[in-house]
């Protein structure tokens, strides 16, 4: 049973960063103002159609896949816009945008409990859809001002012109699958410790309240570690986008290493706790260490491979980390059913995080040595 839940909310995790790539090319295609508005559509359409179903295998497709898809399509144009308008306070406007989410996040909880109870969980999700319909027109705000990174069209129908047919479909496909970020050893380093550090990220958030629920016989304040992830997560946010602006160049990569280290002792940390006290005082270093992470990401991939490839650059990082972050959960749900306790699940979320921030820790050094060369 555990298994079969954790696929549901794990799969809409999973499409949201496997539909990545797809997104950097529709981004870089019809621009950020358009993506945005459709794939919030398209998640509006998910969970209203999630609340006319009682199928979990039903929900599998409309709030696993569909939801997870459109979010993907709404979620990633919101970090490349701001490379259109921001370069030396990035990470100060990353803050801005990310610690939104936070203000969401630390109420919804409450607010989500108390419309369960009271309309079910099928109007729940019209509720949910309605936000998510106000999103569409949020979305229509985006004005990119920077040139596309692509060729023009006429430039490029003057190339096909002459070459055959197998030629032009290898031509339309390198033009839209566009690979040159991972000519970069620095950028290919990074995205592979990243895609390692996030197999076990999401399972401490996912089963934390159960663990406490069977551990502690704990059910009426449970609701305090997802406030605690939140306020702590945007506390995170305004930190790290504060202090990313005064680190100069990949540097910022070793908040990241802190992060995910921390996160990796944390999560083992967590079974070792003999009282509620000490779950809280873990998920705010928890949420801490979550804030560091996302809002250092964009920053870097622009430092990585600058503001004209930066889409792509999010896109394909993302797509590598969409397998490892939807199979984490599941993992520890096979784990717990298999022990019959959370602790090797919390165990094994541990290892990942840990090994992906050493992996991260060696990029700068790599950047200098071929700064070197170069000179």
């Amino acid at each position: 049973l555990s298994l079969s839940l954790a696929w549901v909310g794990s799969l809409a995790m999973g499409m949201i960063f496997f539909c990545s790539p797809i997104v950097s090319i529709f981004t870089d295609r019809i621009g950020c103002r358009t993506t945005a508005a459709s794939g919030a559509t398209i998640a509006f359409l998910g969970l209203l159609s999630s609340s006319f179903t009682k199928s979990l295998e039903v929900r599998y497709f409309t709030y696993g896949i569909l939801f997870g898809c459109g979010s993907s399509f709404a979620f990633q144009p919101s970090l490349v816009i701001l490379g259109h308008y921001f370069k030396r306070r990035l990470g100060l406007a990353n803050f801005i945008v990310a610690g939104g989410s936070c203000l969401i996040s630390v109420p919804l909880p409450f607010f989500l409990k108390m419309v369960g109870k009271a309309i079910g969980l099928a109007h729940t999700f019209q509720v949910l859809s309605a936000l998510m319909f106000i999103q569409i027109f949020l979305s229509l705000t985006y004005r990119p001002i920077l040139p596309p990174s692509c060729d023009s069209q006429h430039d490029g129908q003057d190339k096909l012109g002459s070459r055959s047919m197998r030629q032009q479909c290898w031509s339309q496909t390198r033009k839209y699958f566009n690979l040159r970020v991972f000519r970069r050893k620095t950028y290919r380093i990074w995205a592979f410790g990243i895609a390692t550090a996030v197999l076990g990220y999401l399972v401490p958030y996912m089963n934390l309240v159960k663990y406490v629920e069977k551990r502690f016989q704990e059910t009426k304040k449970d609701w305090i570690l997802l406030v605690c992830l939140g306020a702590m997560s945007g506390l995170g946010r305004l930190v790290s986008g504060r202090i990313g602006d005064c680190i100069p160049g990949l540097k910022k990569i070793y908040l990241q290493v802190a992060s995910f280290v921390l996160l990796g002792i944390l999560c083992m940390m967590i079974p070792q706790c003999r009282g509620f006290e000490g779950v809280i005082v873990i998920c705010l270093f928890l949420g801490l260490c979550d804030g560091f992470f996302t809002t250092i990401m964009a920053p870097i991939a622009f430092e990585l491979v600058g503001p004209m490839q930066a889409s792509q650059a999010i896109g394909y990082l993302m797509g590598l980390m969409a397998l490892p972050m939807t199979a984490g959960t599941p993992i520890a749900g096979y784990l717990n059913d298999y022990f019959g306790n959370y602790d090797a699940a919390f165990y094994f979320a541990g290892v990942p995080p840990i090994i992906g921030g050493l992996v991260l820790s060696v990029v700068p050094l790599i950047h200098q040595r071929m700064l070197k060369k170069q000179r």
